[in-house]
Formats: structure tokens, C-alpha cells, sequence
């Protein structure tokens, strides 16, 4: 639960900025082409890698073989996300490849939209709302393609036939009864049945899988494994058992690919720190075994001095409804040496933070141990991190291990880079903010405090407080992802407006904190439900994070007009009256969240949710989606990777590894389904 995804009020904060990263900026391209397309509620961009032709040769072959391991994992994210994921990506890819018809015909065009969508969202299931999209081509048009090719090129089951595999699939896409959503986080139902993601089998019930896993825990083990993360519990003969992920279990034919490049990566690592820590994924990839995870956890926290780094694995656990197993995911980069100057500050006042905490004292961390952050570059992303990307990173997610070792946070500077080039001239901010007065504060400091809550957000937010003894750390359940965000958003948000930002140089002046003030405040009651159907409910966990906190402040400051919703030309608008006010409420619910985290007050942290985080105003969302229609932008946003390439002499010999920015989204998912494919369709 420690990723922070952008949102678009981020994005509103890179905005106009240009005056603030002339500096930065000089060795830009501006010829650069950020915007690679834009379909459905989507616009694809590329990120550059400045300073990858700097490093070493050594480096570069490092950071190609962890590349190339992030790339290998595509097919797990997609059957993890659904069981039926696989099997239409391939057959629609097949029909896109070698339909014969009109390419303009509508039904075809249609056709190309949904299979964009399954790729981005690496699935039928919507990445951030977890609904299922429905097709605009009809049945009759899927059944009359999907016959028209080469049977041999389709996903058909061994002693099946095509027609067999068209009734299958056919409500799978087309009936929006069907595997609704990829995720159920709340409601009333049977929320492991409900879901449509493939970490349970058939006929698990919610029930079942809290006994099962409760039999396992002790409450008095003080470093215990993460249960059930890296499996898919099913039931055999009517017991239930674990298909652990690893080689020689589930998914064994993209985790061997996997350690077969982080085997090659060894020969590179930068010092005998980082070798370790690779040498120790394998591994656990080669066992499954948890503890040896978290040995590897363990050495990849305390490596804090190799310039490249990575991520690779099960790792994130949104998109289980208990936020037990984890989806696989990587990312790949180097230091931003300049920019980590920042971070450094931060890391390096850890304990002050901690101390001055407004929580209380009993679920402070008496020592603050192993905190770093740094600013990155990014070189290649993966898994649950692609083609929607993290602007930010905090691992790893055991509490035991930050408690006992700490944890790494990042900031990923190119992407947010990238984000600020592509939303130059949007009309974003012109429509939804108040006044000038509040723009021209987010033009003076929203870019440098959107990259410093984040900052906060990892490093110190997700690292911060500890469980009381006994607490079960998977005790909030569904609830957990949405609190954990909230927990570190809200001590981002409480220390933005703290005087000792100014005194340690992090911002300027002490206005600055007001940018991100408005900036989230806005998002988090109105801007955000572009986001959301009209009509549906908040579900994503950043989202319900986003609309809690800021829905919980609103109420709470009523009385006093500490935030209002103004209306001006018809027009809905957010203003704060009182920024310092808003700070202490921020201080006040942050003391809540922590406590229910601490102490694993299920009860409490259900009715937090449930009250401020789920539903929505169906008036306010309504004129939101109407006023965002006018301006023609996309929600969503999202990456191509650059197409990494070892340049070779006549001896076969790397002599050098380069970057190759050309590529566009539909050949580089083309080539990843050509290339990366390493798993059966039915898993």
C-alpha cells in the first residue's frame, strides 16, 4: 500500500511552471513529442531518460538486464487481474492482426478502442474505476471476426472447439452482470466472490479465506511473514490450498524468464550490497518462500548506496479485496543525484518528524531507523506499474521490517516531468480553480509542492507510527489500503504547513504550502470524479483516500468556513478562508487514522471509510463531468517505455546500450504480446 498514484489535480500543479524549472529544463528537448495518443478516457505519453548516457557501461548493462526482467512479467499482471484476461487479449490482438474487412468500419474501430483499453489496463476491467468496460462492437461482429481466422492462431482449450470458445467469452465481454468488477473493497456482499480478479478460485468464500489465513498467524510473532502474498488460494477436492507463484508453481514459465535476466544482472550489480539483494530475489522467485522475502526485503532497505535500483515482484496488494496478495509489478532506475539533495533533507530529519508528530505517543516510533529517500529516473516500468504509472514508491510494506530496518522512498522526477510537458496550455486549472489569487500560487509553487507531499508522502508518512503489540497487520482488511494513503497523505499535508519547511530550505516562504492546500482540497471534493461514472461509486483506494480526507476536513470546518464550495457563474468552486485552521484538521484526523491503524480498530476505520470515502454527491459530480467535457482532456494518462537496445561489435561484445524513443503504443503492446509472452492462456 505504498504507491502514490498522480492525480489530476497533480497534474494541474505542474502546470505553468515554466518559470520555476527554466533552470531544469535547459537540457530538455523541446522538440521532444511527450504525446504519443489519446483514445477512449486515455492519452498514452513517453517519458525521456535525461543523464542515461552518462552513466557506465557497467551501469547501463545492469539497468538492461532489470529492464528486460521487467518486461517479462506482463502476462501474470494480466490473469492475476482476471481469468479470462489472457484469452481476450489474444484473441482480439489475432483478429487485429489479420481482420481482412474495412479497418474503417465502426464496428472494427470500436473494436481497436477496447483492445487499447485491455491494454492499458492490462485487462477487461477498468485500471482505477475496477468496473468492467463494455464493448461498442456487438456480439454478432466479435462471433463473425473470431471466425473468420485461423483457428491454429486462436486461444481454443485442447479438445475444444471455436464455437465453444465464442460462447465462453461471449458474456465475459458483453454482459455487464458478468465479472463486474475487478475488485469489491466494501459493501454488504461476499466481497471474494464478488470480485472478478483471479487471486481466489472458484467457490472461495470470504469467510473461508480469513479462517484459512487466521490459522496461520500467531499474534505474538513479532516478524511475520506477509500470508498469503505471492498465491492463489483455491480449493481442491473442498479444501482449500495455496498455488504459490514461483518456479515449478503457478505462473513458472514467466518467473523462470524473469530469473533468467536477474541472473545475467548479477554479473553488473555495482558493489557485493546490491549483488546480494539480487542474488536473494532469485531466490525467493525459485521458492516461494516468504521469509526469504522478506531476507530479501531486509538487504534491498539497506542498500542505500548502489545508483541504480529496482523493484521486481509481488509487491502491491490493491487488487486483492483483503489487501493480502500482491500483483506483480517492476520498475527500474537510477539516482537523480541533484534532486535527491531534497529527499536527503527530509530523510535526514526523520526523528524531528516522528517527534512532532500530532498522534498519539504511543504509536510514535520511539527510533526511526533505516529511512531514506531519493529522487529517480526511471528506465523501464512493468507489471502494475504500466502502463499507469507511480510518481512515487515507499517500500517495503511488511510493518515489522520499517519498524525493525526501515524503508526507501522515491520520487520518479522524469515522470512528473513528463506529466508537466504534456499539461502545459490544458484549461484544467482555468476552469476549476477559484480565483487568480489561488492560481498564481499554484504557478509559483505547485510544482515544488506536488513533488514535496510526495516526498513527505513516502518517506516519512507511509514510515511513520507503529502498531501496538499483537495487532494484526491485516486487521483493517479491505479497508487497509484506503487508510494507509490517507495515513500518509495526511502527514504530508499536516507538515506542508509547518514553519520548519521553511527552515530547513525545502520551500521558500510560507505561503508555498497553500499550493498544495488548494491543489488537494479540490481535487479530493470535486476535480477527482472525472474519474468516476456518473452514478457509480468512489472505489479506487487513492481516490477514497483523497475524497476522505477531504470531505472529513470540510465537515469538520463548517462551523467556522474553513473550506467552502462557492458558486460563481453557475460554477462550482472550492475556497479555503482559513489555511492554518485546515492544517490542525488535517493534525486532527491524521491523529485518528493513525490510532485506528495502530490499534486495529476495524469498526472505526470501516465507518471512516464508509461515511466520507465512497459515495458522492450526484449533483456536484454531474456539473464536474460536464465542465471537464468542454475541455477535452483526458482523465487517465499513461506511458510507453523507451525500447531499450545493446549495441553490439564484430566480436558480439555491448559496447554500449541505448534508448530508442520512437516507438509507439500500439507496436511496443504488439511486440510485448510478441516477445514477453511467456504464459499458457489458462492458468
Amino acid at each position: 500500500m505504498k504507491k502514490i498514484i498522480v492525480s489530476v489535480m497533480t497534474v494541474v500543479a505542474m502546470m505553468g511552471c515554466a518559470e520555476q524549472k527554466k533552470e531544469k529544463r535547459e537540457d530538455v528537448q523541446e522538440t521532444f513529442n511527450y504525446v504519443v495518443d489519446k483514445f477512449a478516457d486515455l492519452q498514452i505519453l513517453r517519458y525521456q531518460v535525461p543523464g542515461f548516457e552518462s552513466l557506465s557501461l557497467q551501469q547501463k548493462q545492469l539497468l538492461y538486464h532489470l529492464s528486460e526482467a521487467a518486461l517479462m512479467g506482463r502476462d501474470i499482471l494480466f490473469d492475476q487481474n482476471n481469468r479470462y484476461n489472457l484469452a481476450i487479449r489474444r484473441i482480439l490482438e489475432t483478429i487485429y492482426q489479420n481482420y481482412k474487412g474495412d479497418r474503417e468500419n465502426e464496428e472494427f474501430q470500436a473494436l481497436e478502442t477496447y483492445l487499447k483499453r485491455i491494454w492499458f489496463s492490462n485487462g477487461i476491467h477498468h485500471h482505477y474505476g475496477e468496473e468492467k468496460f463494455i464493448p461498442a462492437f456487438t456480439p454478432v461482429f466479435f462471433r463473425a471476426c473470431v471466425e473468420q481466422m485461423d483457428a491454429s492462431k486462436l486461444p481454443v482449450r485442447e479438445g475444444e472447439t471455436v464455437e465453444q470458445l465464442i460462447a465462453e467469452l461471449t458474456p465475459v465481454l458483453f454482459d455487464p452482470t458478468v465479472m463486474a468488477k475487478r475488485t469489491i473493497q466494501s459493501g454488504d456482499q461476499d466481497i471474494i466472490v464478488a470480485s472478478a480478479n483471479n487471486y481466489y478460485g472458484e467457490g472461495v468464500h470470504l469467510k473461508e479465506v480469513e479462517a484459512f489465513y487466521g490459522k496461520m498467524k500467531d499474534p505474538k510473532d513479532q516478524t511475520p511473514v506477509s500470508y498469503g502474498l505471492n498465491s492463489r488460494l483455491v480449493k481442491e477436492n473442498g479444501q482449500l490450498t495455496e498455488k504459490v507463484w514461483k518456479v515449478g508453481g503457478l505462473y513458472s514459465e514467466a518467473i523462470e524468464a524473469i530469473v533468467a535476466e536477474l541472473e545475467k544482472a548479477v554479473a553488473f550489480a555495482e558493489n557485493e550490497a546490491q549483488k546480494a539483494v539480487i542474488e536473494t530475489l532469485i531466490a525467493y522467485y525459485k521458492t516461494g518462500d516468504l521469509k526469504t522475502f522478506d531476507a530479501y526485503s531486509v538487504l534491498w532497505v539497506k542498500d542505500t548506496t548502489s545508483e541504480v535500483d529496482f523493484v521486481n515482484g509481488f509487491i502491491e496488494t490493491y487488487g486483492d479485496p483483503l489487501g493480502m496478495k500482491a500483483s506483480w509489478e517492476s520498475s527500474v532506475n537510477f539516482i537523480n543525484k541533484e534532486a535527491t539533495k531534497r529527499t536527503k533533507v527530509i530523510s535526514d530529519n526523520a526523528q524531528w518528524f516522528e517527534d512532532h508528530s500530532p498522534v498519539d505517543k504511543r504509536f510514535k516510533k520511539e527510533e526511526v531507523k533505516g529511512v531514506s529517500a531519493k529522487v529517480i529516473t526511471v528506465t523501464m516500468i512493468g507489471g502494475d506499474c504500466y502502463p499507469a504509472t507511480p510518481i512515487g514508491i515507499n517500500l517495503p510494506n511488511a510493518d515489522w521490517i520499517r519498524r525493525d530496518h526501515g524503508s526507501k522512498s522515491v520520487t520518479i522526477e522524469n515522470i512528473t516531468e513528463a506529466y508537466d510537458k504534456a499539461s502545459q496550455g490544458g484549461g484544467l486549472g482555468a476552469e476549476f480553480i477559484w480565483s487568480d489569487t489561488e492560481r498564481e500560487i499554484i504557478k509559483k509553487y505547485g510544482f515544488l509542492t506536488g513533488n514535496l507531499h510526495t516526498d513527505l508522502h513516502e518517506c516519512l508518512g507511509h514510515g511513520s507510527g507503529k502498531l501496538l503489540p499483537g495487532v494484526d497487520p491485516d486487521g483493517l482488511k479491505a479497508y487497509s489500503s484506503t487508510l494507509e494513503e490517507a495515513r500518509a497523505d495526511l502527514f504530508g499535508l499536516y507538515y506542508m504547513g509547518d514553519d520548519k519547511m521553511v527552515e530547513l530550505g525545502l520551500v521558500p516562504d510560507a505561503e508555498a504550502y497553500k499550493a498544495e492546500y488548494y491543489n488537494f482540497m479540490m481535487n479530493g471534493l470535486m476535480t477527482q470524479l472525472v474519474r468516476v461514472e456518473l452514478g457509480k461509486n468512489v472505489e479506487e483506494a487513492h481516490m477514497r483516500n483523497r475524497q476522505l480526507i477531504a470531505r472529513w476536513v470540510f465537515e469538520k470546518g463548517e462551523a467556522d468556513k474553513v473550506v467552502e464550495m462557492k458558486k460563481k457563474d453557475d460554477k462550482t468552486y472550492v475556497v479555503i478562508n482559513d489555511y492554518i485552521k485546515l492544517r490542525h484538521l488535517f493534525g486532527e484526523l491524521l491523529t485518528e487514522v493513525q490510532r485506528i491503524k495502530s490499534e486495529g480498530d476495524f469498526e472505526a476505520g470501516k465507518k471512516l471509510v464508509e461515511d466520507y470515502a465512497v459515495k458522492v454527491d450526484p449533483v456536484l459530480h454531474a456539473e464536474v463531468l460536464e465542465r471537464y467535457a468542454g475541455l477535452n482532456l483526458a482523465p487517465y494518462r499513461g506511458f510507453v517505455n523507451p525500447v531499450m537496445k545493446q549495441v553490439k561489435n564484430e566480436k558480439g561484445e555491448v559496447t554500449d546500450v541505448v534508448l530508442d524513443y520512437t516507438e509507439g503504443f500500439d507496436d511496443q503492446m504488439l511486440r510485448y504480446s510478441s516477445d514477453y509472452s511467456y504464459l499458457p492462456t489458462y492458468n
